[in-house]
């Protein structure tokens, strides 16, 4: 079930990258939009991935396959040789662009030939992917052109001979050689140069290598060692390259190695780094999350009783704080709070599970779906998270997620009949690319004969096959008294809250952009997590938390992600707040001179685009609220339809005014003495969901000056107004009385939840939704309205004063805008 849903999800989440994204680079789940390079704000070196290689497309190929979606993956080698450009003027990453790019050119071209030798897809392909793959490693050689053979960091595929003069390697060694050596690049001089330049840099009494080193010198600039990030996949491809190449030296090499990384960076579980000349003293006390890869390296190495307590570690700290934290301390607690979905932990748990069979690994992989499902599922895709221990997201989902985190995920689940083709005759790039261990029948050149001493390489502390995993568990609990005690440890240092869920508790949290501050279930998940709702004065709801109030200590949790989320959306509202509006009495005995302040809402038209605005006799709805169908829907047809605040939100009331034929509406407020000289502009919000199908101007007025409106149509039975962006001309004559289609009017689309300007920071957030109460006033506008004759005299004088003010009033707002 969970294999096949992976497989339905992950066809969805192709279908949204050709639907919103291509050919860009990247899907950003949030906006719904494709990432491309120079159009939208740079993220630094995280964009120095984006080549305009419609790179997710690329290095999802072989997904596709595995997924069984040949129709899909022919399509997509058609767009890929059509529509991709491999020359583009743009300095891009080449560590990035190897293992990406030509990584997935060369895994779909693995998958193409496959698929080709069953006969029934992809007969008409000629090894295209294959000439492409040549292509972008041609573009990627002049990196190399060093002194030491070490490559540049960054590199111009537009040109051969244009590359990027940086002395030192900041994006660390992984970046710099590793990929070019041990697989696309084996039969060039240069990588294979440089990877014997980096031996022969590493520090000889401990057999360590350092992080960041300069590619001119060959001197060490960062001396720290480890295994996570700026050195990670140096050591994944030393063992892979000899996997895959057959050439003894890699396990030699990578033998050196790990001795000294299980007698100085291993502390059982943790892997912390160290001083290269001095290895036994620590160099910091936090590990990164690109560590996570390296149980699932040791698994190929065949030591599995490291791989078992690291892995266990890792998944304590992923079951506590949701997602393996970019960066935590050797105590447990986040140092670095983002996680962009890496695959790294989930790699490593397939690993466990295809050498151990131990169904523990299942419920691993189920806890690393269900996170996702529950806290990074977006409409668009899956969100990278900006703060584990808030659940806020970037608008951000890398390549990597669909080539590496669904295909581990999927192949963990996965049945032997489920799989169209044998995963064991392939080995996995860092990248999660498949190529064919076929290659390592291949005839290969000899290596170097001066590349080492016959010193440096002895290797008879090491066993060359790896042992049968069955054998080392004949007793089913030995796992199991591995991991207890680290499970223990975690909960030691740094405890979890226990989960205790009430009934109803254990659906997905709420999210702020889901709220609705009049449905009762959302209440009632509000209350659990320790948040209240007040109702203020002037209308908007506040958000309280009070943490000892929750229900459990986990609802409290999401009590706080969920404020955390309302304070986000207020603070990219403030940023997208619109000018005033106005409603402009056009009719006998006004004729423009009475100019009333409103608020605009956040969908439907948008007046600041339409040149006329809409013109149109008002008339009361009913009901009032508008939160249900139009009872005289006949009558507000093709007029400006009055709604009182409060009962729904705003975007029902426009829904139930637009569906009786108005052509506008106008939301008064239903709060006694509220008025636009003394409360801050009120942008009225959507519900959370797509409003494109709103088409009509809506308005909100104070109670002051939406009294003023209904005052008159008691005074004068036919009153028209015009909703504009500003005020007109006041010579308006009572002949121009055609209303604008609003139909023909520009759109403005639907926002975010719209949050008070003023909430605070910490614990309160104030959004402004339409709760207001109930009012049972329904005036009928149908009816001639007793009015005394001297007391309207005197009405009218007062509003023509209110009126003065309210225009000068506006036309202040205006100027300060």
């Amino acid at each position: 079930f969970i294999q096949t849903a992976l497989s339905s999800v992950c066809q969805q989440l192709f279908a949204m990258l050709e639907d919103h994204a291509y050919p860009a680079d990247e899907l950003m789940p949030l906006t719904c939009r494709g990432r491309v390079r120079g159009q939208e704000p740079s993220r630094g070196d995280v964009d120095d991935a984006l080549g305009k290689f419609s790179l997710t497309l690329i290095d999802t190929l072989d997904t596709l396959v595995l997924l069984n979606k040949t129709t899909e993956f022919e399509e997509a080698v058609r767009r890929v040789l059509r529509d991709v450009r491999l020359d583009n003027d743009i300095v891009v990453s080449v560590f990035e662009t190897n293992i990406r790019v030509l990584g997935g050119l060369l895994g779909g071209h693995s998958m193409a030939v496959m698929l080709k030798d069953t006969g029934y897809h992809m007969q008409w392909y000629q090894d295209e992917l294959l000439h492409m793959a040549k292509d972008v490693g041609l573009r990627l050689l002049p990196a190399f052109n060093t002194s030491s053979g070490l490559p540049y960091p960054r590199v111009s595929p537009q040109t051969i001979h244009k590359t990027t003069a940086v002395g030192i390697c900041p994006d660390h060694i992984h970046s710099c050689v590793h990929t070019h050596t041990a697989t696309v690049f084996r039969s060039l001089v240069h990588a294979r140069r440089a990877l014997d330049f980096l031996w022969e840099k590493r520090q000889r009494n401990s057999n360590l290598v350092g992080t960041t080193i300069n590619i001119h010198s060959g001197e060490w600039v960062r001396r720290d060692s480890g295994v996570g990030a700026g050195i990670d996949s140096y050591y994944e491809y030393l063992l892979k390259a000899y996997i895959l190449l057959g050439d003894d030296l890699f396990l030699q090499r990578f033998n050196i190695h790990y001795a000294s990384i299980m007698k100085y960076i291993s502390q059982p579980p943790l892997l912390l780094d160290v001083h290269i000349h001095k290895p036994l003293l620590p160099a910091r006390t936090w590990m990164d999350s690109l560590l996570a890869f390296f149980p699932g390296l040791q698994v190929l190495k065949g030591d599995i009783r490291p791989a078992i307590e690291t892995h266990e570690m890792l998944y304590q700290v992923t079951k506590k704080h949701n997602f393996l934290p970019e960066a935590f301390t050797t105590d447990f607690r986040v140092h670095w709070a983002q996680h962009p979905l890496r695959p790294e932990f989930a790699e490593s748990t397939y690993f466990l599970y295809k050498a151990t069979k131990d169904p523990y690994y299942l419920e691993v992989g189920r806890t690393v779906l269900d996170n996702l499902n529950r806290f990074a599922r977006v409409p668009c895709g899956f969100a990278a998270m900006k703060d584990v221990r808030t659940g806020s997201h970037e608008d951000r989902m890398d390549s990597f997620f669909l080539a590496e985190m669904f295909k581990y995920l999927f192949l963990l689940f996965a049945e032997e009949e489920d799989l169209t083709f044998n995963v064991e005759d392939y080995i996995f790039t860092t990248e999660a690319h498949l190529l064919p261990l076929s290659l390592s029948t291949a005839p290969h050149a000899p290596s170097p004969a001066n590349a080492t001493s016959e010193e440096e390489l002895d290797d008879s502390n090491f066993d060359w096959t790896c042992p049968n995993t069955r054998l080392l568990f004949p007793d089913p609990a030995f796992p199991r008294n591995l991991r207890d005690p680290i499970r223990s440890a975690v909960d030691k240092s740094c405890p979890r809250p226990a989960i205790h869920r009430e009934p109803g508790m254990g659906r997905p949290p709420l999210r702020a952009q889901d709220f609705m501050a009049n449905n009762p279930d959302h209440l009632e998940l509000l209350r659990r997590m320790g948040v209240s709702l007040i109702h203020l004065k002037d209308g908007r709801v506040q958000l309280v938390q009070h943490a000892t109030q929750a229900v459990s200590a986990v609802a409290a949790e999401d009590g706080m992600r969920f404020m955390q989320e309302m304070m986000e959306l207020s603070s990219q509202q403030q940023k997208e707040q619109l000018p005033p509006r106005a409603v402009q009495i056009v009719s006998h005995p006004f004729f423009g001179r009475v100019v009333l302040t409103s608020g605009p809402a956040q969908f439907g038209t948008d007046l600041s685009k339409s040149i006329m605005g809409v013109r149109g006799f008002v008339t009361v709805a009913e009901p009032y609220s508008g939160c249900a169908e139009l009872s005289n829907a006949a009558f507000v047809q093709g007029r400006i339809a009055l709604l009182q605040r409060g009962q729904c939100m705003f975007a029902e009331k426009a829904r139930h005014i637009m569906k009786a034929g108005a052509i506008g509406g106008i939301v008064i407020d239903d709060n006694e003495g509220s008025s636009s000289d003394t409360a801050p502009l009120f942008q009225m919000a959507g519900d959370g969901r797509n409003t494109d199908d709103v088409t009509l101007p809506l308005l909100f007025l104070f109670y002051k000056e939406g009294n003023i409106l209904l005052e008159a149509l008691k005074e004068y039975r036919e009153v028209e107004v015009l909703l504009s962006d500003k005020a007109r001309d006041r010579d308006c004559s009572t002949d121009q009385t055609s209303p604008v289609p609003a139909a023909t009017l520009d759109q403005s689309h639907v926002r975010t939840v719209e949050q008070d300007e003023s909430a605070p920071h910490n614990e309160e957030v104030t959004p402004e939704e339409d709760v207001g109460p109930a009012i049972k006033r329904n005036p009928e506008p149908e009816e001639e309205p007793e009015v005394d004759k001297d007391s309207s005299r005197k009405s009218v004088e007062a509003m023509m004063a209110d009126w003065r003010e309210d225009l000068e009033a506006f036309q202040q707002m205006e100027d300060e805008l």
